[in-house]
């Protein structure tokens, strides 16, 4: 078998198998891993709001560019990546997202663990043309749109967020394993040798 077919099922078990991979690391503590593969029973996943969780997370008034050179010096001190969430206020699925995973107590904690999150503003007051630009304007995706920033800056992924809808919200399993692929653990190199 040839070393990529390797390293892509090696991928693939780890999205389901998310515990594993995270005790094996030790990124995530046990106690908050443990997905089936059903997406029947997700420990931690108890409905609850985060203290953090903020109503109306984006600030059109916001300096974006400052804002995430800031947050990219956080990310680099802590050693995590950002997790920009495009979309603004009037954005029902913007805001739908934003109660998810605070409200998804394994999510949340994966999300503090590796990341730091940034709300990026897209509004008629304050549209970012010059920082979506940046981006690849991943704007033609609809919001919200997500944005992985390792801590230099550099743009590793965009996703779009549709693929993580089920109903009116959000698919646990799905935005679980997007998350969990896009960790600074998970870009290891050393998990590739």
């Amino acid at each position: 078998m040839n070393r990529p077919l390797l390293v892509l099922l090696f991928l693939i078990g780890l999205s389901y198998a998310p515990g594993a991979w995270a005790q094996a690391n030790g990124s995530i503590p046990a106690k908050d891993t443990g997905l089936s593969a059903n997406n029947q029973n997700i420990p931690g996943s108890q409905m609850f709001i985060h203290p953090g969780y903020d109503a109306k997370p984006y600030n059109p008034s916001a300096n974006a560019e400052n804002d995430i050179a800031t947050t990219l010096k956080k990310a680099t001190a802590e050693n995590k990546h950002v997790l920009v969430q495009a979309g603004g206020n009037w954005c029902s699925w913007c805001m739908e997202f934003n109660r998810f995973i605070h409200a998804t107590g394994q999510i949340d904690s994966l999300i503090n663990k590796c990341f730091i999150v940034y709300h990026l503003n897209y509004s008629p007051e304050n549209p970012n043309k010059a920082v979506f630009a940046r981006y690849g304007y991943p704007q033609r995706f609809g919001f919200p749109v997500f944005i992985i920033l390792d801590a230099a800056g550099n743009r590793i992924h965009t996703q779009n967020s549709e693929y993580l809808e089920q109903g009116r919200s959000y698919n646990k399993q799905k935005v679980w394993e997007f998350l969990v692929q896009w960790t600074p653990q998970a870009l290891n190199p050393a998990l590739y040798k």
